[in-house]
C-alpha cells in the first residue's frame, strides 16, 4: 500500500510539473510568436495606417487588402535587386564556413599533436572579442587588400566562425576514431578519409550549422554596410533600411518585404528541421 501511495504521488507531480511546463513554454512561445503575428497583420494594411495607429493586432478587414504585396512584385524598386544579393552572399557564405570550419575542426579533434589543446584555446578565446573591437582593424584591411565594395571583402572575415569550429568539434569529438583506422587500412588518402567517410556522418551537423550560419549571414547588416558603397549591391537588411529617411517612409514596402524576406530561412529550417534536432542534441552531449 506505501508503495502504491508513493508512486501515485510521484505520478501526480510529475503531472503537475509537465502542466507548469507546458505552461511556460506556451507563455514563451506567444512572447516568440506576437511580433511575428503583429507584422503580418500589418503587412496587409496602408502604410499610413500604421504611422497613424500604429502596429497592433487588431484585424480591421475593412483596411486590410494585397495591395502591399501587389506594390513588392510589380513596382518600382530594388527590392529583389537586395534580396538577390543577399541570397547570393548568404549561399556562399554558408558553404564556404561550412568546409572550412568543418576542415579546422577535424584536424582539432582527429588527429594528436602537442600544440592541439592549445590551438583549440586559442579559436575559443576568439569568441570573447567583440566584433566591435575588430571591426575597424577588418576594415582597414579589407581597404588595404581593395576588396572594398566586393562579395569577397563582406564574406572572406566571418569564413572562420570559432562557434562553427567548436560546434563541429563537439559533434566529431564522439565519433570512433577507428574509422580513420579502417579507411587508412582500405587504402584511402587522408582527404579521402575526411570527405568520403567522416563528411557523411556529421551530415546533422552541417544541417544544423547551416541554418545557423544562413541566418546570421541573411541578418547581417553592420559588416555588409561597411564594405559595400554601390545601391546595386546592398543586401535586404541594407535596402530594407533606406526606406526609412527624414524625408519619407516607405512602410507599404518595408513591411511586406520584412515578411517576404523571412521565407527563405523558414523554407530552410523547414527542409533540414530533423536534421536540426538531431545535430543540435548530439552536438550538446558529446565529447
Amino acid at each position: 500500500m506505501g508503495k502504491r501511495k508513493e508512486r501515485s504521488s510521484m505520478s501526480r507531480n510529475q503531472k503537475i510539473l509537465a502542466a507548469v511546463n507546458t505552461g511556460i513554454f506556451a507563455i514563451v512561445s506567444l512572447v516568440v510568436v506576437a511580433p511575428l503575428l503583429i507584422s503580418f497583420i500589418a503587412s496587409y494594411r496602408p502604410g499610413k495606417d500604421l504611422i497613424r495607429y500604429g502596429m497592433s493586432l487588431n484585424l480591421d478587414f475593412s483596411a486590410m487588402s494585397l495591395n502591399n504585396y501587389k506594390y513588392l512584385f510589380t513596382g518600382n524598386h530594388s527590392y529583389f535587386l537586395w534580396f538577390k544579393n543577399s541570397m547570393v552572399l548568404t549561399v556562399l557564405t554558408v558553404v564556404l564556413t561550412l568546409l572550412i570550419c568543418y576542415f579546422v575542426a577535424y584536424g582539432l579533434t582527429m588527429y594528436q599533436y602537442k600544440l592541439q589543446n592549445l590551438l583549440f584555446f586559442l579559436v575559443i578565446a576568439t569568441m570573447m572579442v567583440p566584433f566591435e573591437i575588430l571591426m575597424l582593424p577588418l576594415y582597414q584591411e579589407i581597404i588595404d587588400l581593395k576588396l572594398i565594395n566586393s562579395r569577397a571583402g563582406a564574406i572572406l572575415p566571418g569564413l572562420c566562425a570559432a562557434s562553427t569550429i567548436f560546434f563541429f568539434r563537439q559533434y566529431m569529438s564522439g565519433l570512433p576514431k577507428e574509422l580513420l583506422d579502417a579507411g587508412r587500412i582500405d587504402g584511402a588518402t587522408e582527404y579521402g578519409i575526411s570527405i568520403k567517410i567522416m563528411m557523411p556522418i556529421t551530415k546533422p551537423a552541417f544541417a544544423a550549422m547551416s541554418i545557423l550560419c544562413a541566418m546570421g549571414s541573411w541578418n547581417n547588416m553592420l559588416w555588409p554596410l561597411l564594405v559595400f558603397r554601390d545601391a546595386d549591391k546592398f543586401t535586404l537588411p541594407i535596402g530594407l533600411n533606406t526606406l526609412l529617411t527624414p524625408y519619407g517612409n516607405n512602410y507599404d514596402l518595408l513591411i511586406a518585404g520584412s515578411m517576404f524576406s523571412i521565407l527563405p530561412i523558414f523554407v530552410l529550417f523547414l527542409c533540414f528541421q530533423r536534421y536540426f534536432i538531431d545535430g543540435m542534441t548530439a552536438g550538446a552531449v558529446k565529447g
